[in-house]
């Protein structure tokens, strides 16, 4: 089976910088879309940014000019590299990916256990 395993949260305060990372292991024929997503106390998830297997990125306009997303498609693995934190970011960030795990069968979503974001002010 396919697990997908985030790294790099924590606590941090205002302006400072993280980076979270996601692996992908398991059975994979092919990585379509890897994203991540947020979901703060109260609040919905939301989808944060997301890059396609051909390296195109979009952002939610929150995180604009301030968060970058990332792909080594070599290591199966997504990053997201957070500058100049605010306290609203704080929240628990998941991976997700689009896994082909069998031939000729479309790919499947799967995500992370997720990872603890916080920011003080």
């Amino acid at each position: 089976q396919v697990q997908l395993v985030e790294s790099g949260g924590g606590l941090v305060q205002a302006g400072e910088s993280l980076r979270l990372s996601c692996a992908a292991s398991g059975r994979i024929i092919r990585i379509n879309d890897m994203a991540w997503y947020r979901q703060a106390p109260g609040k919905e998830r939301e989808l944060v940014a997301v890059v396609s297997s051909g390296g195109r990125t979009n952002y939610v306009a929150s995180v604009k000019g301030r968060f970058t997303i990332s792909r080594d498609s070599a290591k199966n693995t997504a990053y997201l590299q957070m500058n100049s934190l605010k306290p609203e970011d704080t929240a628990i960030y998941y991976c997700k990916a689009q896994i082909m795990d069998r031939l000729y069968s479309p790919a499947n979503d799967y995500w992370g256990q997720g990872t603890q974001v916080t920011v003080s002010s």
